[in-house]
C-alpha cells in the first residue's frame, strides 16, 4: 500500500523547503510570500531501510526495491481558508485523499523570512489550521445530515447508521474537537473512514526549527511536543534548512555532515518512522537472486493478507507461507542457512505477519 501524507502549515512556516528536501528534488517552489504553491506538489519517496540492503547482500539480489510514501505539499492556508479565504477550498479537497496530515509548525525566530501572522507562536499556527479544517469538516457534515435524516426516518438502515456517525463527529467538533478524538466502534471504523472527515486522519506536529535546535529542539518545538502528547498525535523535531542540506550531499558526506550536527539520521527517517506509527504499519520482505522488496503492510495483517499485497491472487488461492525472521535470516546467512537451523517456518493462513518477516508465499492459480 502506498502511504499517502499531506504537508500542511500557514504559509511561509517551511513547508514547500521541507517538500524540496524530502523528495530531492525541486518540484515544489519555496519562496518567501503566501501562496507560491498553487497546484498540489506530490513527491514518491522511497522508505528508507537499511535492512532491505542488508538482506540484499546476503541474497546478491540484482535489484534493491524499497516500500515507498507519498508526501503532498499543500498551498500555506490562512484564516478563512474554510471559507475560501487565501484558495482555502481548492486545497482542502487535497488534504481529504491523504491518510495522515502533517502540520509544520514554524519553530524558529528570524525576520528574514515573514510570518503571515506577523508573529512567531507555533501552538497559535496550529489552532488556526485545525479550526479552519474543522470548520470544513463542520460544513460537510451538516450538507449531509438533513438529508440522512430523511432517509434514516423512512428505514434506510445504512443512512441510519450513517447518521449516527454523523452525529458523533459533530459532537466533537461542535466541542472544539477534531474528529480523530472520537471514540469509534471497530465495526463502524469502515463507514467512519468513507466520511473523509479531514480532523479524523492522524496528525503528526512537524516542528521546523533553526539549525542550532535540530538535535535537541528549542522552546517552541517543546510547546509543540506539549501539545502533541495531549491531543494523541506525535511530534517530530527537523531543521527544513538542514534536511534541504542533506539532500544534496551523496552518502559518505551525508554520514559526516549528520555526525557534526549530532544528528543520527535525516529528519526523513523520522518523519517516516512516525507516520508509519500513526497508521499502524509494518515491513516485510520478500528476497530472491532478482530483487529484494520491502512490503508495507498493517500490523496485525495475516499471511494471505499480505500476500495480497502483492497480488490479490496471492491472497485468493493462498496456500502457507515460508517465513523467516529478518535477525535469523541474517545471523545464520540466508535463506539456507536458516532452513538447515530450523528457522525457516511454515506459516498457515492465520499466522499473524511480524515486522521484519522474510517470507515467500505458495499459492494455488
Amino acid at each position: 500500500m502506498a502511504l499517502k501524507v499531506a504537508i500542511v502549515g500557514l504559509p511561509n512556516v517551511g513547508k514547500s523547503t521541507l517538500f524540496n528536501a524530502l523528495t530531492q528534488t525541486a518540484a515544489a517552489q519555496a519562496a518567501n510570500y503566501p501562496f507560491c504553491t498553487i497546484e498540489p506538489n506530490v513527491g514518491d519517496v522511497a522508505v528508507p531501510e537499511p535492512r532491505l540492503e542488508a538482506l540484499a547482500t546476503i541474497a546478491r539480489s540484482k535489484e534493491i526495491i524499497p516500500a515507498r510514501i507519498n508526501f503532498v505539499d499543500v498551498a500555506g492556508l490562512v484564516r478563512g481558508a474554510s471559507k475560501g479565504e487565501g484558495l482555502g477550498n481548492q486545497f482542502l479537497a487535497n488534504i481529504r485523499d491523504c491518510d495522515a496530515v502533517a502540520f509544520v509548525a514554524r519553530c524558529f525566530e528570524g525576520g528574514d523570512v515573514t510570518h503571515v501572522e506577523g508573529r512567531v507562536d507555533p501552538i497559535d499556527d496550529l489552532e488556526i489550521i485545525e479550526t479552519e479544517l474543522m470548520l470544513a469538516d463542520l460544513e460537510s457534515l451538516e450538507k449531509r445530515h438533513d438529508n440522512l435524516e430523511k432517509r434514516a426516518k423512512a428505514g434506510d438502515k445504512d443512512s441510519a447508521k450513517t447518521l449516527s456517525l454523523v452525529k458523533l463527529a459533530l459532537e466533537q467538533l461542535n466541542a472544539g474537537r477534531p474528529a480523530r478524538a472520537a471514540k469509534v466502534p471497530p465495526e463502524d471504523e469502515k463507514a467512519w473512514r468513507m466520511l473523509q472527515l479531514i480532523t479524523s486522519k492522524p496528525a503528526l506536529y512537524v516542528c521546523n526549527v533553526d539549525e542550532e535546535s535540530a538535535a535537541e529542539g528549542n522552546v517552541l518545538s517543546a510547546r509543540v511536543e506539549q501539545r502533541a502528547a495531549g491531543d494523541g498525535a506525535k511530534a517530530v523535531v527537523i531543521s527544513a534548512k538542514i534536511e534541504s542540506e542533506i539532500a544534496l550531499l551523496d552518502a559518505s558526506e551525508r554520514a559526516e555532515f549528520l555526525e557534526t550536527l549530532g544528528l543520527e539520521e535525516p529528519g526523513l527517517n523520522r518523519m517516516i518512522r512516525e507516520a508509519y506509527s500513526l497508521l499502524g504499519l509494518q515491513t516485510y520482505f520478500t528476497v530472491g537472486p532478482k530483487e529484494a522488496r520491502a512490503w508495507t503492510i498493517p500490523v496485525g495483517a495475516t499471511a494471505p493478507q499480505s500476500a495480497g499485497v502483492i497480488h490479490t491472487d496471492f491472497e485468493k488461492g493462498f496456500i502457507r507461507a515460508e517465513t523467516i525472521a529478518y535477525p535469523d535470516y541474517v545471523a545464520l546467512n540466508g535463506e539456507g542457512g536458516a532452513r538447515e537451523a530450523g528457522k525457516m517456518r511454515l506459516e498457515g493462513k492465520e499466522y499473524v505477519v511480524r515486522d521484519g518477516d522474510v517470507m515467500h508465499f505458495r499459492f494455488n492459480t
